[in-house]
């Protein structure tokens, strides 16, 4: 399995990082890193305004540390029945569809919350609030599910810091409530957090060729599928995140053969319990920009305006998705595909 894809060499850090006792233990992880004190996690010139063509170097390089404000909950309904505040933002992965790096602007590197104690705390309270859950959904059919890494990958901040950790301990205690996290890495750390069936990790797959393009920085999609059985008997329920979909010539090909691996490696147990999540390329005008720095192979499949469509979304970014009418026909003949090949694979959600 690959280290971890960091090689730390700076630190960002608000002013009252040290005074959080996880601030601490993850300064003296890296005790070789240079310390930039900054005002705000959200507002590093230096990050923003980098050389375009240099998406890569500061995800590997550069850490920033700060303190979460909003401890807020948002209503989900897809993955998860609530987006929990999260423990950390950005990535040091970088893939070329991701919606994350163009929050902070340019490649927005891994920024870790130091105060997990009071994001973890108001977890609990809030889980408190819910009661049981006594309406059975797509989501899941008895426990509250909230999202724990919207805008990252956990198996790669568990390299970084114990919120991980942590946080799996924490849902131990909730009987109410799972958590849940999407991932592209393969971290063996985490088959000692013993999740007793409270957490689950959604293993993000595309076709290996599609990914060697467009997931960069992930572990490869071999290793992603051989890790499955590994996370299952540690104890986590495991789902399946196909995502995105990305249309060009000769995908249901490449999607089937996916398939039929998994058809193949999954023991019956991950089989009894499986389900996925569908979710269909949705692109950015600006990340497009973006990528057009660094990555511009990627864009010949990404941007697509022959078969896609601009909508605005409501912070008023100009997406580009799929054509009404394709895009539910070509849905329709993804899920038919893999109802085919995997028919114990329940759908959790499409779109």
């Amino acid at each position: 399995m690959a280290a971890i894809p960091l090689d730390i060499a700076r630190i960002y850090l608000e002013p009252a990082v040290p005074d959080h006792a996880r601030g601490r233990e993850i300064l003296a992880r890296f005790p070789n890193a240079e310390r930039i004190p900054v005002e705000s996690h959200w507002r590093i010139p230096e990050l923003r305004d980098a050389d375009p063509g240099d998406y890569l170097s500061s995800k590997r390089q550069s850490l920033v540390l700060g303190v979460k404000k909003g401890l807020t909950f948002r209503p989900n309904g897809r993955s998860a029945d609530f987006i929990a505040p999260s423990s950390s933002n950005g990535c040091a992965m970088a893939c070329a569809y991701c919606y994350v790096a163009r929050r902070k602007g340019h490649s927005n590197p891994v920024s870790v919350f130091v105060n997990i104690d009071a994001i973890l705390a108001a977890t609990a309270r809030h889980a408190a609030r819910q009661g049981p859950k006594t309406v059975p959904d797509q989501v899941d059919p008895a426990a509250w599910v909230y999202d724990l890494g919207e805008n990252g990958d956990l198996s790669v901040d568990a390299g970084i810091s114990d919120n991980v950790r942590d946080m799996v301990a924490l849902f131990r205690t909730l009987p109410n409530a799972k958590g849940s996290f999407a991932t592209k890495w393969v971290n063996p750390s985490l088959l000692d957090y013993d999740p007793q069936g409270r957490t689950r990790v959604r293993m993000s797959l595309m076709p290996p060729a599609l990914a060697k393009l467009l997931d960069v920085r992930t572990a490869p999609v071999a290793e992603r599928i051989a890790a499955i059985p590994d996370l299952h008997r540690a104890g986590y329920e495991v789902h399946l995140n196909f995502s995105p979909v990305v249309m060009r010539e000769g995908w249901e090909a490449e999607w089937g053969a996916l398939f039929d691996e998994l058809d193949d490696v999954l023991p019956t147990p991950i089989k009894d319990q499986l389900a996925a999540e569908i979710i269909m390329l949705t692109h950015n005008e600006g990340l497009h920009e973006v990528n057009l720095a660094w990555h511009p192979r990627a864009e010949d499949i990404l941007w697509r305006p022959d078969i896609q469509e601009r909508k605005v979304s409501e912070g008023g970014g100009v997406n580009l998705r799929y054509r009404r009418g394709w895009k539910g026909t070509w849905l329709a003949r993804f899920q038919a595909l893999l109802a085919a090949r995997m028919p114990y694979c329940r759908v959790r959600y499409a779109f």
